[in-house]
């Protein structure tokens, strides 16, 4: 008699690719959309749709995420070198003859404006891995100084725009896979001896905007009615929370306007207001979470390009929440970057929910791996 194949059902075809979630890494994304979703409802409130618009967001973002989790990292090693000079391609279109908005040169009009330097944020640690994976027999100093250079153009390109917040992003995440590569300490300091002697240099560079920004983080109460103005009530709003805060719904900084840019880069200083230190300890574990569960996902990787590759995206979740809330808390410069999971936007978060899938494929394809 002829065996005849079993046919699975449809649901059990389709079973795999919607178990490709990491449950601890989901719960902890949980639980931080959530808080944004709480924080932006309040901090919104007369900004119609803004709250509605965000849930469209997040759900753009759990789909690019359930894509990059099924895609496995073998792929993801075939695409770096044609992402990340398609992502170069863009940055140099977008300088020769980008649309210029607030006096940056930043988007592209192809039909809709698009702003090429998020893709790096992603394709520079992706090219950075598989550079080197594909050479981990044979490193030597001339392979870390190869990497900096692939690193050096989209960075230079960024900040030529300027932008400097999405630069300050693409150079962290690249800067921690040489770093995880193996860059020894001695080259680190060396490094950092040079990057101090050459501020004079640097600062001759910046725009007379950036340096503002550094006077005012020095001294914000030198114009406290203008350019010290954002940082001055942020700060205020941040004490004003005391340790249990105002309560939800009842932060005067916030309800007054007085905060600005209260829905996306300074959505903290509402949170704080309102939660107070009691309410940014438990935010502040939220985060140490999902660094930690990135982390616990990168170091258990089968390869040395999914170790560098998990490792940057969780140091890029860090940079995020460590230079949004040093911002807004008056210890680093206004530099535009949003708070991860929770300030309005469409691009961060689909940029977010793209690092979290590749963290997801990883952990899946390591399981798949051991069985």
């Amino acid at each position: 008699m002829a065996h005849i194949p079993e046919r699975r059902s449809l649901s059990r075809r389709i079973k795999p690719y919607f178990t490709v979630f990491d449950g601890p890494l989901a719960l902890i994304l949980f639980l931080l959309f959530g808080a944004g979703l709480l924080t932006l409802s309040s901090a919104g409130h007369d900004f119609p749709g803004r709250l509605e618009g965000q849930m469209r967001n997040m759900l753009l973002s759990f789909i690019v995420m359930w894509v990059a989790a099924n895609i496995p990292p073998q792929t993801l090693l075939r695409l770096a070198v044609p992402v990340y000079t398609f992502g170069v391609a863009l940055l140099v279109a977008v300088a020769l003859f980008g649309v210029i908005k607030k006096g940056a040169r930043r988007w592209l009009h192809v039909g809709v404006d698009i702003q090429p330097s998020e893709i790096m944020k992603i394709a520079t640690p992706l090219m950075l891995a598989w550079y080197f994976q594909t050479r981990a027999s044979m490193l030597h100093w001339k392979s870390f100084l190869v990497a900096a250079l692939l690193l050096a153009i989209p960075f230079g390109l960024i900040v030529r725009q300027p932008d400097l917040g999405t630069a300050l992003l693409v150079g962290g995440a690249g800067f921690w896979v040489i770093f995880l590569a193996g860059l020894s300490w001695k080259a680190l300091a060396a490094l950092v001896a040079a990057g101090g002697a050459s501020l004079p240099v640097i600062w001759s560079m910046l725009h007379d905007y950036q340096r503002e920004r550094v006077m005012t983080l020095i001294d914000p109460t030198s114009d406290p009615l203008g350019k010290g103005f954002h940082i001055i009530q942020s700060v205020i709003a941040i004490g004003s929370g005391g340790v249990t805060g105002k309560g939800y719904m009842k932060g005067t900084q916030a309800y007054l306007e007085f905060i600005p840019e209260r829905t996306t880069d300074f959505i903290f200083s509402v949170y704080s207001e309102e939660f107070g230190l009691v309410g940014n300890l438990v935010l502040l574990f939220f985060y140490l979470l999902l660094i930690g569960r990135s982390m616990m996902i990168a170091a258990n990787a089968p390869n040395l390009f999914t170790r560098l590759l998990g490792g940057s995206i969780a140091m890029m979740f860090f940079i995020y929440a460590f230079v949004n809330m040093g911002m807004v808390s008056g210890i680093l410069p206004v530099v535009g970057v949003p708070l991860p999971f929770m300030s309005y936007g469409g691009t961060a978060l689909i940029t977010l929910g793209l690092g979290s899938g590749i963290l997801m494929s990883i952990q899946r394809h390591r399981k798949l791996v051991q069985t």
